[in-house]
């Protein structure tokens, strides 16, 4: 697996090109690769994928809630597990934005004997996204290169999407956005100090910091799988504003199941599996450890099943 940052060093050879933001890697991005990978191996040409980072609406909207599905570590390795031999995280900045449309695959097809591309029907390209997939078929064709528009896949009556895995986070559906992913949702980060207040109550917490322009699921409680130091195990999460304590930030902490431990500064990854409740305002602490308690059981069933 090779990962490039630009458009130098391609692989020489043969080259089939898939181009897409990718952000989460999910069922249709997986597809596609797929598919790449097969036209490649049938051709005797190097399968390669080429992403952007950051993501286009993060340079674009600088100001725009947190969107990211997949950082750019995660984007690598699951395209690779996909079947990418190869991985281009273009860096995306005002320069890349203003590149012509025509300029942009001028670019693509200097950079290495490109002899296939593969896209989505709905990929566009080029300032202010001036190219769309018939004028990559129409450059594509003049450089002797072929494209293949893929058409997007289905499920549940809808079309698989970036966006639409979004909106089933951010509504708490957790299991029908893994469902979209082919894996549930999972965010990594290190382990901070906390205030201690679940010690307090008999329940100790870790807390994980996420990156800035992560998106994280609905506030709530959930059932994860929290992995530590190589080791995966189950947790009771909790995301929010702790409202019992008066709002304050948000924080992702979990009660890891069943474990003692010192894991500060360790870089930890929560597996979000199933929403147990929203999160909820309790008038005594009695009333707060007595909801933790089923809470817990509730995550022993979740992750039982």
């Amino acid at each position: 697996m090779r990962i490039l940052r630009d458009f130098e060093d391609w692989p020489r050879g043969r080259l089939h090109l898939a181009i897409g933001v990718f952000d989460g890697v999910h069922l249709g991005h997986q597809e596609l690769i797929r598919r790449l990978r097969e036209r490649a191996a049938a051709e005797e040409a190097t399968s390669m994928a080429l992403s952007f980072d950051p993501l286009p609406i993060e340079a674009l909207a600088p100001g725009a809630p947190p969107s990211e599905l997949s950082s750019p570590e995660e984007r690598v390795a699951l395209l690779a597990a996909a079947g990418a031999e190869s991985v281009t995280l273009l860096h995306f900045d005002a320069h890349v934005a203003r590149t012509p449309a025509r300029d942009f695959v001028a670019r693509l097809l200097a950079a290495g004997d490109v002899r296939r591309i593969v896209v989505g029907r709905d990929f566009r390209f080029g300032h202010d996204r001036e190219g769309d997939v018939t004028l990559l078929t129409v450059l594509g064709a003049a450089g002797g290169v072929v494209v293949d528009v893929m058409p997007p896949i289905s499920r549940g009556g809808a079309i698989v999407s970036s966006t639409r895995i979004r909106n089933l986070l951010l509504s708490g559906d957790v299991r029908a956005a893994a469902d979209l992913l082919g894996r549930a949702y999972a965010v990594r980060g290190q382990i901070v100090h906390g205030d201690k207040r679940g010690r307090a109550l008999g329940y100790p917490t870790i807390n994980v910091a996420t990156p800035r322009r992560r998106l994280l699921p609905r506030d709530g409680i959930y059932a994860t799988w929290v992995s530590v130091g190589g080791e995966r195990r189950a947790a009771a999460t909790s995301l929010g504003v702790r409202p019992t304590f008066g709002e304050g930030a948000r924080v992702l902490e979990s009660y890891i199941l069943d474990f003692s431990g010192d894991v500060y500064g360790q870089d930890a990854e929560t597996t979000f599996v199933e929403r147990i409740r929203d999160e909820l305002r309790f008038e005594t602490a009695a009333e707060l450890v007595a909801r933790i308690a089923e809470d817990v059981e509730a995550t022993r069933r979740a992750l039982a099943t």
